[in-house]
């Protein structure tokens, strides 16, 4: 009896060690150049081989189709001429929403509202649980209108009894072109890249979307996404938060869900911002 018991606990603590991981190292592996935790290499090699003359002619291909649909989708994209005869083709940046009136980010009249340019910046606390937590960093710089680039900073943690500490970080950053401009309501598109570090290391293409709607004096709703596309697997980051302004400053909370090398990270938020 007691050597069943005993190899019973021997062979609890061999396959726990094998097999158990915390989510950080998990989405760190999802992203990893030399990734064998979604599939076996000799598979990777066989499929590979077989397929590399289909894949260089079909991606011919597609870089011919994909040149024609950006033609086809330019008013989609920049504008149209039905649009350019509206008030918000020539919109102006706002110093800050709700600075003297119910506009938001944007003014059809160049007046004591408005500037040139302007930066944003905004600190969120993020969290899953008492063991996975981190900090959301952005900076936003508005100008000539239309148009803004953007710098993301994320870092994450976690502290796990058994797995151990791990961490990770994101740098992102965004060149994005304000597409909707309405006194209540903005929306834009973005491209750019993101360094994923840890044991990942890796650069990606990146891009994005978001929307602004200012509903009700001083509250507006907020909602972005991009993804990374890096080694075949992506990451994503999505956030959709509620905001107070307060004058120049915004008191900011909602939902922010990670999707890392295939592992997903459901947080809520909570944090401040700034407009410069």
């Amino acid at each position: 009896m007691k050597r069943t018991v005993f190899f019973s606990l021997l062979l609890f603590i061999i396959s726990s060690s094998s097999f158990s991981q915390g989510k950080l190292e998990k989405a760190e592996k999802g992203l990893s150049k030399n990734n064998n935790y979604y599939s076996s290499p000799s598979n990777s090699r066989t499929s590979s081989s077989s397929s590399y003359d289909n894949n260089s002619l079909w991606g011919g291909l597609a870089m011919v189709f994909i040149e024609i649909g950006l033609y086809a989708t330019y008013y989609g994209l920049i504008e149209s001429p039905t649009e350019q005869e509206h008030r918000a083709s020539n919109a102006f940046i706002t110093k800050h929403p709700y600075h003297s009136s119910n506009r938001g980010n944007y003014a059809y009249n160049w007046d004591g509202d408005t500037n040139l340019s302007r930066i944003t910046l905004t600190n969120r606390f993020i969290a899953e649980n008492s063991e996975l937590y981190g900090n959301h960093l952005n900076a936003d710089f508005r100008f000539l209108r239309r148009l803004s680039i953007e710098a993301d900073y994320l870092q994450l943690w976690e502290n796990n009894t058994f797995f151990g500490n791990n961490s990770l970080a994101t740098f992102t950053f965004l060149a994005k072109y304000h597409r909707v401009r309405t006194e209540k309501f903005n929306a834009y598109w973005g491209m750019g890249a993101t360094y994923i570090g840890g044991d990942v290391e890796e650069l990606g293409f990146t891009y994005g979307i978001g929307a602004e709607y200012f509903f009700a004096k001083p509250l507006s709703l907020e909602l972005n996404y991009n993804q990374t596309l890096i080694n075949t697997r992506s990451s994503d980051k999505l956030n959709f938060s509620l905001n107070y302004h307060i004058d120049r400053f915004k008191v900011t909370g909602g939902y922010e869900y990670l999707r890392i090398g295939g592992i997903g990270f459901s947080t809520f938020s909570v944090g401040v911002g700034i407009f410069i």
